[in-house]
């Protein structure tokens, strides 16, 4: 992966919409954990007048701020996985300079799938009684290509476009993906996108009656309710999210400050289609990625990990991280801030791990008050300097999906 460089960051989130705001709220350790309120999001109440269930917890962001060369009925049609797409991607593409690139030598790949629950179940409701008046749109809208559809055509992005699912490691392989795409001479420059997963009730219910999000134990204290490495965690919190990385081969344009270079990356599967992760796995990943990048363990600094929440996921993280040689680098879980952005997860904590890169200093984790395991230098109620020259981030995947990606500071 030598020679391929981040020339481009883009980020929305609860705690922060632009690269700089969402800087600030992780260094200050801000969140924005309540109750969800987005339409579509309550279970609907029954004949009975009861509702089935109780409130689901998580954190979720204002309407983004259009670019203003996007129209208005562009916007009418686009769901608000798209709206967020095409905001975080405008960030990038002028943070990257893209308009001075060739647009047939420009890629995009969309982490995710099934990305636009919420609002077809809303539609679903909507048009039950009348299907005959179902908008023509809706035959391009249920695929989750529509998104690659709204940026090619508001983006001059001629090169490839095509979305990529992995589950909650959806991001991080887009960003992968992209990286081949321009080491292998297919493009020159490759935009990768962790789409934001815009949840209905139905999925909200079905993930916490496998264990894997949080139970009601926090529903009274919602801030408290994200505990990434803590033993009072019971699950992972949803947060909505999207990130772009825009990368390119090393060189090719005049770049005042790529934020760093790829070093090396690595992804498995584990051969096991349910939620339960895997340290063979975890570890097989994190090896390739070292391998690749020519580096010993020791050599890491930083480890942005997946760290959801949950109990189990969260132990065999760390006894990967411990296998694989990397338990002396500095540790913290940008989820305990964001909350978990399921298919964006892997994009948006390429751009914390950056940003923290340029920083050189790491965001605090919330709520870990008793961790797991106290011999990891983790960073905790405050952030704290730290010089990271290499850095190490995670994903992990329903399905048995593991990926590893190393930075390095140009």
């Amino acid at each position: 992966m030598r020679g391929v460089v981040v020339t481009g960051l883009g980020v929305t989130t609860a705690v922060g919409q632009g690269k700089e705001d969402f800087t600030a709220s992780l260094l200050s350790g801000h969140h924005a954990f309540g109750v969800l309120r987005r339409p579509g999001r309550s279970v609907p109440v029954g004949t009975d007048g009861s509702a089935i269930s109780a409130s689901f917890l998580g954190a979720e962001m204002a309407e983004p701020a259009m670019p203003g060369h996007i129209s208005a009925r562009t916007l009418r049609t686009a769901s608000l996985s798209s709206r967020v797409a095409l905001a975080t991607l405008d960030e990038a593409w002028r943070d990257a300079g893209l308009d001075e690139a060739d647009p047939a030598r420009i890629g995009l790949v969309i982490g995710g799938s099934n990305v636009q629950q919420r609002e077809l179940v809303q539609l679903h409701a909507r048009y039950s009684e009348h299907p005959e008046f179902l908008r023509p749109t809706y035959g391009m809208a249920f695929m989750d290509t529509d998104l690659c559809g709204f940026c090619t055509e508001q983006f001059p992005i001629r090169g490839f476009a095509h979305t990529l699912g992995g589950a909650s490691a959806s991001g991080l392989l887009a960003v992968l993906q992209a990286v081949r795409a321009v080491q292998s001479g297919q493009v020159d420059v490759c935009v990768a996108v962790g789409a934001l997963m815009d949840l209905s009730y139905w999925e909200l219910l079905a993930f916490r009656a496998m264990g894997a999000m949080g139970s009601h134990r926090w529903a009274d204290d919602p801030a408290a309710a994200c505990r990434p490495f803590d033993l009072g965690h019971d699950g992972f919190v949803f947060g909505e999210a999207c990130g772009v990385v825009v990368v390119e081969r090393e060189g090719l344009r005049r770049h005042p400050a790529p934020y760093a270079r790829f070093l090396g990356g690595g992804t498995a599967m584990d051969g096991n289609r349910n939620p339960n992760p895997s340290a063979e796995g975890e570890v097989a990943v994190l090896e390739a990625a070292l391998r690749e990048a020519g580096l010993p363990a020791s050599a890491v600094d930083y480890v942005n990990p997946h760290g959801t929440g949950s109990p189990t996921g969260d132990e065999t993280e760390l006894r990967a991280l411990r296998r694989a040689g990397l338990d002396h680098a500095r540790i913290n879980a940008t989820k305990s801030l964001t909350g978990h952005g399921l298919t964006a997860a892997g994009a948006v904590e390429v751009v914390a791990t950056l940003l923290q890169m340029r920083e050189q200093r790491l965001h605090p984790t919330r709520n870990l008050v008793d961790p797991l395991d106290e011999t990891f230098p983790w960073v905790r109620e405050k952030a704290e300097p730290c010089q990271v020259g290499t850095a190490v981030s995670l994903s992990m995947g329903f399905g048995g999906i593991s990926s590893a990606i190393c930075l390095e500071a140009c």
